[in-house]
């Protein structure tokens, strides 16, 4: 097969864009080959709205591959456009416009990575679908566009030909995902361990790790707290336990710890346990309930609700789809286990 029969992934470009949004997808597109054989499995290119030069926001000057008037857009598989401050603010008129339409009419997909949702929600392609994108310009983005359907907790969006991410990096767990879709799991693995990067992050996961909200504690003996309860989820950790720990009323302390962190305690511990099972699922070699008890839910059906509920997936989807075959676990209760 030559470049000019493969499926071709444009990459739209608009000056002030974000440069990881264009660099991380293209890299992994292009890293990707074929099943059975070692040539590419994409033709990968930059698409620059005027001229072959886009500025990013960075500093940093790319050379596009091509401009709007020099590719077909007939000719293009699947269609990305970046993010970015430029994204966020570039009208989109004229020939962007009638570009952006006519290629999201012949391409099978058609994604946006972090903010680029702003620049394609502006076409209309994206009314009354649901999406995401940066966390921190999600009430923004609904706000413009109230036909959308803003999820901001969501890693990456599949809604019918339209796919979204959240901020930066996750346009590389969307491309992954893709190639996983186009090309196979292993391929997509295979890609993954390469870069040296995760490739079991759940679409349906939340963007960031409850353990960045140790960052946000400015109150030493708060942030002492949450590094204590990271290690100790399986222990109880109520408002009123918490709270003794760091001598504190409990009303003192929920108020505070809100204050620190953003969220409730209770909400902070769900989030903190979720994020440690989840972990431990994409591990092969513990069962499902033995990794309920190992992170506080106390039984796989506590956990299962608490999944379904954050993720939109059961623990045993989450597994199927982002870890390794679980070993069986005779069915104890928690009280048999602890004794």
């Amino acid at each position: 097969m030559t470049l000019d029969t493969i499926p071709c992934i444009a990459i739209l470009a608009v000056p002030g864009c974000q440069l990881l949004d264009v660099t991380g997808p293209f890299e992994l597109f292009a890293s990707a080959t074929a099943p059975g054989s070692p040539g590419r499995a994409y033709r990968v290119v930059l698409v620059a709205p005027e001229g072959l030069r886009v500025t990013t926001e960075a500093g940093l000057v790319l050379e596009a591959h091509e401009t709007l008037a020099s590719l077909d857009p007939a000719r293009i598989d699947t269609l990305i456009v970046a993010g970015g401050p430029g994204s966020r603010q570039m009208p989109v008129t004229g020939p962007l416009r009638d570009w952006i339409l006519a290629t999201a009419e012949a391409a099978r997909r058609v994604a946006t990575v972090c903010t680029g949702a702003f620049l394609l929600a502006r076409t209309g392609l994206l009314d009354g679908r649901t999406v995401t994108t940066h966390w921190q310009h999600a009430d923004t983005l609904a706000a413009r566009h109230p036909s959308l359907r803003v999820e901001p907790d969501r890693i990456y969006v599949e809604d019918g030909r339209f796919w979204s991410s959240a901020g930066v990096t996750a346009g590389m767990d969307l491309t992954l995902a893709m190639i996983a879709r186009d090309l196979g799991r292993e391929e997509a693995l295979r890609i993954a361990r390469s870069k040296v990067m995760a490739m079991q992050r759940s679409g349906g996961q939340r963007q960031y790790s409850s353990e960045l909200a140790l960052q946000s504690a400015a109150n030493d003996r708060l942030a002492a707290l949450q590094a204590w309860m990271f290690d100790h989820l399986d222990d109880r950790l109520s408002v009123e336990d918490l709270a003794a720990r760091v001598g504190m009323s409990p009303r003192t302390f929920a108020r505070r710890f809100r204050e620190a962190v953003g969220e409730t305690p209770a909400a902070f511990v769900e989030r903190a346990r979720l994020d440690a099972a989840r972990r431990r699922l994409e591990r092969p070699g513990v069962a499902v309930e033995q990794v309920a008890l190992q992170t506080g839910f106390m039984n796989a059906e506590r956990m299962r609700r608490s999944f379904q509920r954050a993720f939109g997936v059961s623990p045993a989807e989450y597994r199927r789809q982002f870890g390794g075959a679980a070993a069986p676990l005779e069915s104890r209760s928690v009280s048999e286990r602890r004794m």
